[in-house]
């Protein structure tokens, strides 16, 4: 059975696109996210599901220079979601996503490395 299968229907694919900022005024669609997560009824990241299929909850975080790093979306006990890469590379932290709701066109916020990134979601679309 190949792990698409294995998919509720809750599970969207999202891609987040570095947004306008110093240095890029129009964004950067080379710099950015892709997600394989599972979404509620309102768009918010559904976290009762993500407790059963914790495994299937993918991140790519792919740049204009060097490699693309894959990893998984993490929920902590203190309610604060995560990326938790496979190479070891440091977590970066889903900046108050607990409550946001993913629609195509608006603001998400990775903190790395200390810094705060703002991102466009620009594709939500079923696996």
């Amino acid at each position: 059975m190949s792990e698409t299968a294995q998919l509720t229907a809750k599970f969207r694919r999202i891609r987040m696109e570095l947004a306008q900022k110093k240095g890029h005024p129009v964004g950067n669609p080379h710099e950015g996210y892709d997600l394989l997560v599972p979404l509620d009824d309102c768009g918010r990241l559904d976290a009762d599901e993500y407790k059963h299929h914790q495994s299937l909850c993918r991140i790519r975080r792919f740049r204009p220079k060097g490699a693309d790093l894959y990893g998984r979306l993490v929920h902590k006990p203190d309610g604060q979601w995560y990326f938790e890469y496979a190479n070891g590379d440091r977590d970066e932290l889903a900046f108050q996503w607990s409550g946001e709701h993913f629609l195509w066109g608006e603001y998400m916020s990775v903190q790395s490395g200390g810094t705060i990134h703002t991102f466009r979601i620009t594709l939500i679309e079923k696996p």
